[in-house]
């Protein structure tokens, strides 16, 4: 995109709004821990922080999300996840940098930040699908030779993140949809963590305040094509 603007600047009252009430719940869920992680705190803020720029379309928000993943890898390792370790470092880092580059060469507009929303056809679906099944399989058995903790619930969070992943790469509405179905995943994941080691309940709190801004998400895309449908007419 030429003329790239400022992505805080094009932030609404309500997104305002949203994204610091965001951050101040993960930061005091993140000070009243008995044990604190920075790396947690760190990686919380800058996640729903790409979180509410995906929800406006913003490639911006892409870029975020790759940082996060990176970050998110390393906390997972800690705690014997490999399975969130692989999928975001192996899956959902890449599909993010790759669906960043997809948004900015397909703006709604030259000079906006906003990406152009895309359709799902039957066929993207049929092989989105098999792809996602193909996916959770292997990764099952991967997961089960490293002796994963929670193998079935990591099993069904590569599900879901690589399902949402792609949904984002492909411009869909729908992403928002998928991610909140994973973050919901990721709760139960984390509540089990943090019930071995209290220092996690950040991260709970955190996949918590992420349903809460994909759900945003979903509707705003749903806007967003609403807007740009009515606008190509």
């Amino acid at each position: 995109m030429k003329h790239y603007q400022n992505p805080f600047g094009t932030l609404t009252k309500l997104e305002w709004c949203l994204w610091l009430c965001s951050l101040a719940a993960i930061t005091i869920g993140f000070l009243s821990a008995s044990e604190k992680d920075y790396l947690t705190l760190a990686a919380c803020l800058v996640g729903v922080t790409a979180l509410i720029f995906v929800a406006k379309g913003d490639p911006f928000g892409q870029g975020l999300s790759v940082i996060f993943a990176i970050m998110y890898s390393v906390i997972s390792f800690t705690f014997r996840y490999y399975g969130e370790m692989i999928t975001y470092l192996g899956m959902t880092a890449p599909i993010a940098f790759s669906a960043m580059i997809a948004w900015f060469r397909h703006p709604y507009k030259e000079g906006e930040n906003e990406v152009k929303v895309a359709s799902m056809t039957g066929k993207k679906w049929a092989v989105l699908l098999a792809l996602t099944a193909v996916v959770t399989v292997a990764f099952y058995f991967i997961l089960d030779f490293f002796n994963t903790n929670n193998l079935g619930v990591s099993t069904v969070s590569i599900a879901t993140s690589f399902l949402a992943s792609s949904l984002t790469f492909l411009r869909s509405p729908l992403y928002g949809l998928a991610y909140g179905s994973n973050d919901i995943v990721l709760v139960i994941m984390w509540i089990m963590a943090t019930m071995e080691n209290p220092s996690y309940l950040p991260m709970v709190i955190c996949f918590a305040v992420f349903l809460a801004n994909d759900c945003y998400g979903f509707v705003n895309w749903q806007r967003i094509k609403k807007r740009q449908s009515s606008i190509g007419m």
